[in-house]
């Protein structure tokens, strides 16, 4: 490979995941995204009550994300093979514990919105 492109990016992830999977998991994740963004703008605040419960997930969307992504490329920690792979398994961990915040912060937010102001 001689340049990393989208088209690139886009073909590898469609290959370890499958093109439903691959596909369904960005519909999720712009569809959270949209969501956390529209109850920012409807609450006007950070419920840091709700912060707190949405950082304590945190941990588990790190384990999960790593497991996920080691089950679909049918590998383990034993076929690590160098820094940049390390580096890899850290990033999908990073993303798994803040996409885990944000959902629970979203989740929690749809179902218990603030008391209205008086």
């Amino acid at each position: 490979m001689q340049e990393l492109t989208l088209t690139t990016l886009l073909a590898v992830f469609e290959e370890i995941f499958g093109r439903g999977l691959f596909w369904a998991m960005v519909v999720a994740a712009l569809a959270v995204t949209a969501l956390y963004i529209y109850v920012l703008i409807r609450d006007r605040t950070v419920s840091w009550k709700k912060f707190l419960w949405a950082q304590f997930s945190m941990p588990f969307g790190a384990i999960a994300a790593v497991v996920f992504v080691q089950t679909m490329t049918r590998s383990g920690f034993s076929d690590i093979g160098g820094p940049i792979d390390l580096v890899v398994l850290l990033g999908v961990a990073g993303s798994g514990a803040v996409g885990m915040a944000v959902c629970i912060y979203t989740v929690q937010s749809l179902f218990w919105p603030p008391a209205p102001h008086s």
